[in-house]
C-alpha cells in the first residue's frame, strides 16, 4: 500500500513524510515542482499539478492512502481520479477558519471549505484535520526581533493557541496509520492560550534581551500586510485577530488528547527556532 503525500515540500507534510519513511512505509512525494523536492532516500517523486489531469493518474498509482494539502484548483478531477486508482482514505490539512461564518467567501478559509466539501461529496474516506494558528506564524516577526526593533502590532493582545506543526505531523501520521481517527473532523490547537505580546514577551525571554510592542492602527496594519500578502487576505487575518483581542483563545484537541502524548508548546518551539530572530 502507497502513501501519496501532497505538497511534500510544505512543513506539515514534510515531517509527515519522514516520519512514515522512518516507519518503513511505502510513500510517494508529491510536489507541483517535483525537481526541487528533497526527499528521503527511497521514496519516489512525483509531479501533481492541479490544472493539469494528466498528472493525475501517475502520481495516484498503487496508492490507497493521500495526505492532501488543501488547494480548489482541479480538485473534482483529483478526486475522481484518486477513487478511480482506489484511494481508500484521505487525510486533508484543512483549517479552523472554514467554521467560521460567511467562509465561503472569506481568502482564508474559501480554499480550505472548498476542498472539504468536495470530499464530503466524493464517498471517500476521510479524515479532516481543522488546525488554528500556527507556532510558525510568529516568523512574521522575525524581521523586527532580529535588528531589535519593536514589533507592530494592530492587536498585540489577540489570543490565539498555536499549534507546533510537528503536533500536526505527528496526528496527521495517526491518521494515516491507524484508524481511530478515520471519519472525524478534528480541530485542532497548541496545549496554552497565548496572545501575541505573550509569544513576544517567551521569544524575548528565550532569546534574553526585551522584544517591545509598537501599538499600531488597523490601517497601518492593512499598509504593511499589504507589501508581503494581497490586501483581502491582510484584512481577513485583522478581521479574526479584532475579533480574538483581548479574549481567551478555546482550546481544542491536541496530541494530548488524540494521542496521550504531551503537546509542544510555543516556549519548545521558540527554543527550536532561536536562530530565526537573531539577526538579518
Amino acid at each position: 500500500m502507497t502513501i501519496l503525500v501532497t505538497g511534500a515540500r510544505g512543513r506539515v507534510a514534510r515531517a509527515v513524510l519522514d516520519r512514515l519513511h522512518a516507519a518503513g512505509l511505502d510513500l510517494r512525494a508529491a510536489s507541483a515542482r517535483p525537481a526541487e523536492l528533497t526527499v528521503p532516500s527511497g521514496v519516489e517523486s512525483a509531479g501533481l499539478v492541479l490544472d493539469r489531469p494528466e498528472t493525475f493518474a501517475p502520481a495516484l498509482r498503487g496508492v490507497r492512502q493521500v495526505f492532501l494539502y488543501p488547494e480548489p484548483a482541479g480538485i473534482d478531477d483529483l478526486i475522481e481520479a484518486a477513487a478511480t486508482a482506489g484511494v481508500e482514505h484521505v487525510v486533508l490539512l484543512s483549517s479552523s477558519t472554514v467554521l467560521a461564518p460567511g467562509a465561503e467567501n472569506d481568502p482564508l478559509a474559501s480554499h480550505s471549505l472548498a476542498v472539504e466539501r468536495a470530499l464530503a461529496g466524493s464517498g471517500l474516506t476521510r479524515t479532516v484535520l481543522r488546525p488554528g494558528a500556527f507556532t510558525t506564524n510568529s516568523l512574521a516577526w522575525a524581521h523586527c526581533i532580529g535588528r531589535s526593533m519593536p514589533v507592530p502590532l494592530a492587536y498585540p493582545d489577540a489570543c490565539t493557541a498555536p499549534i507546533h506543526p510537528e503536533d500536526i505531523a505527528d496526528i496527521a501520521v495517526a491518521a494515516l496509520t491507524g484508524d481511530t481517527l478515520t471519519g472525524r473532523p478534528v480541530s485542532l490547537t497548541g496545549p496554552e492560550p497565548l496572545s501575541f505580546r505573550e509569544q513576544l514577551a517567551v521569544l524575548g525571554d528565550v532569546l534574553g534581551r526585551e522584544v517591545a510592542v509598537r501599538h499600531i492602527t488597523r490601517a497601518e496594519a492593512e499598509r504593511e500586510m499589504g507589501r508581503h500578502m494581497p490586501a483581502p487576505v491582510a484584512s481577513s487575518l485583522l478581521d479574526l485577530w479584532e475579533a480574538a483581542d483581548g479574549r481567551p483563545a478555546a482550546l481544542a484537541d491536541t496530541t494530548a488528547t488524540l494521542l496521550g502524548r504531551p503537546a509542544r508548546t510555543f516556549r519548545q518551539w521558540a527554543r527550536e527556532n532561536a536562530g530565526s530572530f537573531t539577526g538579518p
